[in-house]
């Protein structure tokens, strides 16, 4: 079966497979690959794992292509992605307002699942936030960290806590069945991230992956990238 290889930012997931059936009735090629934490997916890249097209924020798309690892050429915005605030479909929103209302629905979950607080854009971002709120020590032992955001709301979705929450990329729990999105992050607490598509430098299917990317940028598709969680393409 032929497939164009991809590694990609665990936001553009959902949007990526939106398209996946139009793609392959277009070029004939389905769509394979990895999607996870930024971190992670650029050093599969630079191990020498490889991939036709790769989706990752824009800063490290931009580090790639100094690399010599992406074309820089080919490099496209899709779209920036909010970090924010989910919770299990059924349960009451959490929603924060300012900084002070963000500490204190933090405070009040007896659960927190985030994704990577290392290596994904989103979870060393609600680790910076903790931080800067006063909290990261009491929340602690609360915190559930998994490999990318996908995986964190797929457990939150099934969590028998009493209040859990959930923080990763809006477009990541949009995606996910048995969460709901609860609003974005604050001001002065917020984060929303740019992310880039590029053709990989030694692309075996260069042709295919330019097509995808103008697939996932063109303003045919601008519903659907709204729907899965991507905002405007300009800063």
């Amino acid at each position: 079966m032929t497939s164009l290889k991809i590694l990609s930012g665990g936001a553009a997931q959902g949007l990526v497979g939106s398209l996946a059936a139009d793609f392959k009735a277009e070029i004939g090629f389905d769509i394979s690959g990895e999607f996870g934490a930024v971190g992670a997916m650029a050093d599969k890249l630079r191990a020498g794992l490889a991939t036709d097209i790769v989706i990752l924020t824009a800063a490290l798309i931009t580090r790639l292509a100094d690399e010599g690892l992406v074309l820089r050429g080919s490099t496209s915005d899709i779209g920036r992605v909010e970090t924010a605030l989910a919770v299990r479909a059924g349960d009451p929103p959490a929603s924060a307002g300012d900084a002070a209302g963000l500490r204190a629905v933090l405070l009040a979950a007896d659960a927190i699942f985030v994704p990577d607080i290392k290596a994904s854009t989103a979870g060393i971002h609600v680790a910076k936030v903790l931080a800067q709120l006063g909290i990261a020590d009491d929340v602690a032992d609360r915190l559930r960290v998994f490999p990318n955001g996908a995986t964190a709301m797929r457990h939150l979705a099934e969590s028998d806590a009493r209040r859990p929450i959930g923080c990763t990329q809006s477009t990541e729990i949009i995606s996910t069945k048995g969460v709901v999105l609860s609003g974005a992050l604050p001001p002065g607490c917020e984060l929303a991230t740019m992310y880039s598509a590029a053709v990989a430098t030694h692309a075996s299917a260069a042709a295919q992956a330019e097509r995808l990317i103008a697939l996932l940028t063109s303003p045919e598709t601008s519903e659907l990238r709204k729907r899965a969680g991507f905002v405007s393409e300009r800063a």
